[in-house]
């Protein structure tokens, strides 16, 4: 099953495109090639871009308390496990207490290096990071890959508490959902939401079929398109119906 996800808002927009970013950053510093350090370090660069919002860390630390309050509220409910209800609530409040330990604005440790902003200002050039225009950089790049990794890892550490969050809450967001079985008649479904506020839905279809979800969506009403690539790759209207599975989401 392929999953796709929409954001309802600017706000999980933001965590959506940060969590692909810390995906991305993860799978790269696993690797050994300074090439693959390289992109390590540029994603790093792109998460600051997308994490400047000056107020992304308190919207974070108001949701994990707002999270925090709901599932202390299922404390005496006989139905829920209590060492797993337990386990989440002290990994909330270890990932507040992190994110309430960053010091000045997001990333700051970064704008404070030189070193790092000439890279920074280079790479935004096509080509402006080769061993001519930064050598420094190249010199760096010679060293062991385990020395690199330790580097880089050093430089992402102060984003680590903010990253911990964001991933708590889009894991909580995914699971305040439930899952309906959908046919989407000639590869289009529409849904009224009379006014329902959600944060994001989630559409599961089988890979097998070949069908791409368009989603546009707002309060009031849901649709869906589903499109097909022919040889070129250009999406065209899927023809035929397409079962699937839709998941709104919402605190």
């Amino acid at each position: 099953m392929t999953v796709y996800e929409y954001p309802f808002n600017e706000r999980i927009r933001t965590l959506l495109r940060l969590e692909d970013l810390y995906e991305k950053f993860l799978f790269f510093i696993r690797q050994d090639h300074p090439l693959q350090h390289h992109v390590a370090l540029t994603t790093i660069y792109e998460m600051l871009e997308v994490a400047g919002r000056a107020d992304l860390k308190s919207d974070l630390l108001q949701e994990l308390e707002r999270q925090k309050q709901t599932l202390l509220g299922f404390k005496s409910n006989p139905n829920v496990e209590a060492s797993r209800l337990d386990a989440i609530l002290s990994e909330i409040e270890q990932t507040s207490a992190g994110l309430i330990g960053m010091q000045g604005k997001t990333g700051q440790h970064i704008r404070d290096n030189e070193w790092l902003m000439s890279i920074r200002g280079r790479t935004i050039i096509p080509g402006g990071a080769c061993e001519f225009d930064l050598p420094s950089y190249h010199a760096w790049q010679s060293l062991p890959a385990e020395q690199r990794r330790t580097d880089i890892l050093g430089w992402f550490a102060p984003l680590e508490p903010l990253f911990r969050a964001i991933s708590i809450v889009l894991r909580l967001l995914r699971e305040s959902g439930r899952a309906s079985h959908i046919v989407a008649v000639a590869g289009s479904y529409q849904q009224m939401l009379q006014g329902r506020t959600y944060q994001m839905l989630r559409v599961h279809i089988d890979e097998k079929l070949g069908a791409i979800p368009e989603i546009s969506a707002n309060k009031y009403v849901l649709w869906i398109r589903f499109t097909s690539q022919g040889g070129d790759n250009k999406p065209g209207a899927f023809e035929g119906d397409v079962p699937f599975e839709l998941t709104l989401c919402n605190f």
